[in-house]
């Protein structure tokens, strides 16, 4: 049990870090992106490096004319964050708070719909809105062995207890 335990609260963390990653990170997002573009990981002629570069030119343009629409990256930062100490009731409590888990799985499935209805109709590159459901699919892997060692470990306290 304790193992199970243990790979249960070890994976929790892991996805407790991509969540507190993945919100931190917008807080920086234009000096992120020029960052990268410098790194010259993309050909010039490539699809991905001119949408990152329309990418930044429209982050600095909005920053400089427009810089209180950065305050809804804020909230999107702030949700991953909460999100991810959501997930500390999985590390305490796994049977208990497995609900999360179904949640996030949920959530996850619903990224893809969101991706690409929402990213057609913001114009958003078919590459990109692979992407980004491609957060939700990864984001699905850990969630789903977390459920499956959740239902174990609930099993075996059922039996433990009788």
């Amino acid at each position: 049990m304790s193992k199970l335990l243990k790979q249960i609260r070890v994976l929790t963390i892991l996805f407790i870090i991509a969540l507190l990653l993945s919100g931190i990170t917008v807080f920086p997002l234009p000096s992120e992106l020029k960052f990268l573009l410098n790194t010259n990981i993309f050909a010039d002629d490539t699809a991905i490096k001119q949408w990152l570069s329309k990418v930044v030119v429209a982050l600095q343009e909005t920053q400089k004319q427009y810089p209180f629409i950065f305050y809804g990256f804020d909230w999107l930062a702030f949700a991953h964050i909460v999100i991810a100490i959501l997930f500390i009731g999985v590390y305490q409590h796994p049977v208990r708070n497995r609900w999360i888990i179904q949640w996030a799985i949920i959530t996850c499935i619903c990224i893809l719909p969101l991706a690409a209805i929402a990213g057609s109709i913001r114009g958003i590159p078919f590459f990109h809105i692979l992407i980004d459901c491609s957060f939700g699919v990864i984001g699905l892997i850990p969630l789903f062995i977390i459920q499956s060692k959740i239902s174990k470990l609930k099993k075996y306290k059922v039996v433990k207890e009788s």
